[in-house]
C-alpha cells in the first residue's frame, strides 16, 4: 500500500499532533459517495423479506426489532436497536470505500510507511467462526476485511444516554468509523474521551492485547477479557473529570482513534438510523508488538513523524474537533 501519495489525503502537522495528545481525529468528506450508497444499498438489501423495516417509510425506522426478526447471528445481528451486517465485511465494495488510497496514506502516516496490514476480498468476515466464547461478543480480530456495518435504530423513548463508556478488548492499532449518513449530535454518534488513550494505555498488562479467562459452564461468574483494577479506576476517573466530545457528522465523515481511547456509541435519540461502517488498521508486525508491556513512549511503534510531532495546534482546531478548551 505503498506508492505515489502525492495526490492522496494527508494529514498536517496540526491534524497529527491533535490526534497524539487527544487520540482521535474527525476527517470531513474522505470517503466515496458513490461507495456510500452502494453500501446502504447493501445493508437494505439484507433485510428479511417482510420486514417491519421499509427504507422509504422513516417512521418503521425505531427501535426494537419485533421478535420475529431478531436474529443472534454473529454475520447478521438484529437485537433491540441494534442492525449489524459482517457478512459483507471483504466484499470488494467495502474494502474499496474504507481502503481506500486517502485512508490508506494517512493509516502509513499514523502507523509506518509500508507496514499496513493489507485487506483479503472475499475472504473470511469477521463473525465467521462464531463469538469469541459462549454467550459473549463476536471477537474483531478474526476477519480478513473491515469489521462491518455498524447500524443504530432510533429510540422513541428519547431516553438519556446510557454510560457504556470503554476500551475494545481486541488486539489492533488504529480505529477507523466510516459515516455513511448525516448523523445528528444526538443521532448515536461515536463518542469519545479525549486524552483518555494517554491514561488508560499504562494501566494494561499488554500495549494491544487483553489476557482472558476460559468459558466454564459450572463457574460462570467471570468470563472473557479481564480488566486491570488500574484500569477500572482511571476510567472512573476519566469519566468525572473529562468532558466526553460526541464526533456527529455528514455522509463520508471519518472518524480515526486509538487503540486505548475511552468510547462509546451514544444512544439514538434522534429520528434518523445511524449508519456507520467500522474497521481496524493494523500493522504487519501486530502480532507480536501487541504482547509487549507498556511502554514509556506510547508511541515507540508509530511512525517517527508522530513520534516527532509536537504537541501544538490552535483551539479554534480544537473546537473545530469539539473541544472547547485544550486537554490538560
Amino acid at each position: 500500500m505503498t506508492g505515489d501519495s502525492s495526490n492522496r489525503l494527508t494529514l498536517t502537522p496540526e491534524q497529527t499532533a491533535f490526534f497524539k495528545e487527544n487520540g482521535y481525529l474527525v476527517l470531513r468528506d474522505v470517503l466515496d459517495r458513490n461507495l456510500c450508497a452502494q453500501a446502504r444499498d447493501r445493508m437494505w438489501a439484507s433485510l428479511p423479506e417482510g420486514s417491519h423495516l421499509k427504507r422509504d417509510d422513516p417512521d418503521t425506522h425505531y427501535a426494537p426489532f419485533p421478535d420475529h426478526e431478531t436474529s443472534d447471528d454473529p454475520l447478521y445481528i438484529r437485537r433491540n436497536e441494534r442492525w449489524h451486517l459482517r457478512e459483507a465485511s471483504t466484499e470488494q465494495f467495502l474494502i474499496d470505500l474504507i481502503y481506500c488510497p486517502d485512508l490508506c496514506n494517512v493509516a502509513e502516516q499514523l502507523l509506518g510507511e509500508g507496514l499496513l496490514q493489507p485487506p483479503v476480498p472475499d475472504g473470511e468476515p469477521m463473525g465467521s467462526r462464531g463469538p469469541a466464547w459462549p454467550g459473549g461478543p463476536t471477537d474483531p480480530a478474526i476477519g480478513d476485511g473491515v469489521r462491518g456495518f455498524y447500524w443504530t435504530l432510533p429510540d422513541r423513548s428519547k431516553t438519556a444516554n446510557v454510560d457504556t463508556a470503554h476500551t475494545d478488548g481486541h488486539p489492533f492499532n488504529l480505529g477507523v468509523i466510516g459515516v455513511l449518513n448525516d448523523v445528528p449530535e444526538d443521532g448515536g454518534a461515536f463518542t469519545v474521551w479525549p486524552g483518555s488513550h494517554r491514561r488508560l494505555y499504562p494501566t494494561f498488562q499488554l500495549q494491544y492485547d487483553q489476557p482472558r479467562i476460559p468459558y466454564y459452564d459450572h463457574m460462570p461468574s467471570l468470563k472473557g477479557i479481564i480488566n486491570p483494577p488500574e484500569y477500572d479506576a482511571e476510567l472512573k476517573a476519566i469519566k468525572e473529570d473529562t468532558q466526553a466530545v460526541v464526533c456527529h457528522g455528514k455522509e463520508g465523515d471519518v472518524v480515526l482513534w486509538h487503540h486505548r481511547l475511552a468510547h462509546m456509541a451514544g444512544n439514538n435519540n434522534s429520528d434518523v438510523i445511524r449508519q456507520v461502517v467500522l474497521n481496524d488498521f493494523n500493522r504487519k508486525d501486530l502480532d507480536t508488538c501487541r504482547l509487549d508491556p507498556p511502554q514509556e513512549n506510547m508511541w515507540h511503534d508509530w511512525s517517527g513523524e508522530v513520534n516527532d510531532t509536537a504537541v501544538s495546534y490552535s483551539v479554534e482546531f480544537a473546537r473545530d474537533q469539539g473541544i472547547t478548551s485544550k486537554v490538560d
